[in-house]
């Protein structure tokens, strides 16, 4: 059972969670009742289908060894190799579980939720090589990796925020806010996803003429496709955000009206923002700071390209290794790039003056040139 995808589902979610509420109400929490929640929605998720389960539970054993091992090993050394062996140990099952379809493999390793956890691993290991995460142990990273809320698509949350929430049991007052604001999630998600993104799906994308490959037909599925995807990624990141904060976590918001970016880096502040995030301060962040401190290249704007350009290129990557993905990564970087070029030369020039027609245009702008991206990532064109 796919988590937040049927009734059935929400109808046990709502069982399992009404302990949970009341204990919050008191002022109180249960870590023992937190864990049976968290074993039955696993259960759900993965004990339908024998290797998956058998797949996810070999997966947390290899990520908790590793990660405990780094951790006593960077007690007493701090050596580069070893930091980036670990770092592709840990990322090896997402490797394999990408590469096996491309070669026509069956993917026995492959699991629901393999990619967001393996972000959870690896920014563990790189806050250890940083210092920012001094110690964890075991309970730590089993109760940060199995949060069930956001098992299956996450928001990806990072360890030291989550740590801080589950240090601290909320008060009577505070619990009611979170209680209200979960409960809204919920209903948000099902507004998204339910009827909206159902809508959307039903009586435009799936009816023949959309589905009949004509340049208008594609110019409409281009804007549909991109309001669904919109509606039923951020239902279910508003369900798990729900649920997270019925169990007293607050788990960070993946959406904030990305429609309305006014650019391209306004954009990815407001689309998928955790995993966005992820990648700006694990992946861009760190590559521009190596290359300015090895100094093999001298121009930071240059370095600033290559790192939109790695970012870019991991990120579609990431979603599969099909062209289609692989050219979705690569238009952003572009776009990127090009951005950042136009923002420069803009506060010389004072081409594109800031007052109300601009910022109306940019949102005008920005909005078809992100759903021609969400054409590419469908795989319609190619």
């Amino acid at each position: 059972m796919i988590p937040y995808s049927s009734f059935s589902f929400f109808m046990i979610l709502g069982v399992l969670l009404i302990p949970v509420a009341v204990l919050g109400y008191k002022g109180k929490r249960s870590n023992v009742y937190n864990s049976f929640v968290h074993v039955v929605i696993l259960l759900l998720a993965f004990a339908s289908e024998m290797n998956q389960l058998v797949s996810f539970i070999v997966y947390i054993f290899w990520q908790v060894i590793l990660v405990n091992w780094y951790a006593f090993y960077r007690k007493e050394k701090n050596e580069a190799g070893v930091f980036y062996a670990v770092v592709f140990l840990s990322l090896v099952p997402l490797l394999v579980t990408k590469l096996l379809p491309v070669w026509k493999m069956s993917n026995i390793v492959g699991f629901l939720g393999i990619s967001y956890l393996t972000f959870k691993t690896v920014q563990m290991i790189i806050d250890m090589r940083d210092g920012v995460l001094k110690t964890v142990t075991v309970k730590e990273q089993l109760m940060f990796l199995l949060f069930s809320p956001t098992i299956s698509s996450g928001p990806i949350d990072r360890f030291k925020r989550f740590q801080k929430d589950m240090e601290t049991i909320p008060t009577r007052e505070e619990y009611r806010l979170l209680l209200y604001k979960g409960i809204n999630k919920i209903f948000l998600g099902f507004l998204y996803k339910f009827i909206i993104a159902y809508v959307i799906n039903d009586r435009v994308i799936e009816t023949p003429f959309i589905q009949g490959h004509t340049p208008l037909s594609t110019f409409i599925y281009m804007y549909a496709y991109s309001l669904y995807l919109f509606f039923d990624f951020a239902g279910y990141s508003a369900f798990a955000i729900g649920a997270s904060y019925i169990m007293g976590v607050k788990t960070p918001e993946n959406f904030n009206l990305p429609f309305l970016s006014k650019n391209m880096k306004d954009f990815w502040n407001r689309w998928h923002m955790s995993l966005s995030f992820w990648f700006r301060d694990y992946v861009y962040m760190r590559f521009v700071f190596w290359m300015m401190k090895k100094k093999w290249i001298q121009n930071r704007y240059t370095v600033s390209s290559i790192g939109y350009f790695l970012l870019f290129f991991l990120m579609g990557v990431w979603h599969g290794l099909e062209l289609h993905y692989v050219a979705y990564g690569l238009y952003h970087a572009a776009l990127m790039i090009a951005y950042d070029y136009f923002e420069r030369k803009n506060k010389q020039w004072k081409i594109w003056k800031k007052n109300k027609v601009t910022e109306v245009l940019s949102i005008i702008i920005t909005f078809h040139v992100i759903c021609f991206g969400f054409l590419i990532f469908s795989g319609r064109l190619f």
